[in-house]
């Protein structure tokens, strides 16, 4: 479980794609520190393990399912990716509850400074906005926010200056794939209430 507060910006140092998957090394020092292998590590949002260390960095492998569902596969070396090692069970929940599943990806269509701020505005398919509410958290690459704005195929988050910073959302261009965590509560919600809507009832 994470908080989807970054602690390090990663960078890819190499790329090892198998059939059906692939391997990351990604050095890191600050997400170095500590990690053991079998640690849990959400890489842009992605709950991956680490599998091998070395100095200053770590591997972890991506199978294809985590391929298909997210943004990963598209990395080359040289990219930049958030990092935030699992949750301890002492420690504050800054941000909100992040399990490291990507639901989906979204594409970042607007980016409008504001101030010292960021306006991203990110589309996404209709079976997944129905998750996205108004004021509501999500995960944009492992990124907790806050929904400012739902549209009508997609939503708007606004970036202070610390996460511009501190993260790759800064960086993001338009086109851009992002993956995306949803709602945990309204999935669940949606599961358990199922069984008891009329057939045909979204």
């Amino acid at each position: 479980m994470f908080t989807g507060l970054i602690e390090d910006l990663g960078a890819v140092a190499a790329v090892d794609r198998g059939t059906g998957g692939a391997r990351l090394d990604i050095q890191a020092a600050e997400v170095r520190k500590g990690l053991e292998i079998g640690d849990s590590v959400a890489v842009n949002g992605a709950c991956l393990t680490a599998v091998a260390l070395h100095d200053g960095g770590f591997a972890v492998d991506c199978v294809a399912e985590t391929l298909r569902r997210t943004s990963l596969g598209q990395l080359e070396v040289g990219a930049a990716v958030n990092l935030e090692r699992a949750l301890r069970a002492d420690a504050r929940l800054g941000g909100h509850i992040v399990q490291g599943h990507v639901d989906t990806t979204g594409i970042v269509r607007f980016a409008h400074p504001e101030g010292d701020s960021v306006l991203l505005d990110i589309g996404v398919a209709q079976e997944h906005l129905r998750y996205v509410v108004e004021k509501g958290s999500i995960a944009v690459d492992g990124v907790s926010l806050t929904v400012a704005d739902r549209l009508p195929d997609g939503f708007r988050v606004a970036l202070i200056p610390h996460t511009i910073a501190q993260t790759t959302l800064g960086a993001e261009r338009v086109d851009e794939r992002v993956n995306l965590e949803l709602d945990l509560i309204a999935k669940y919600v949606e599961a358990l209430t199922t069984p008891y809507r009329e057939p045909g009832t979204p």
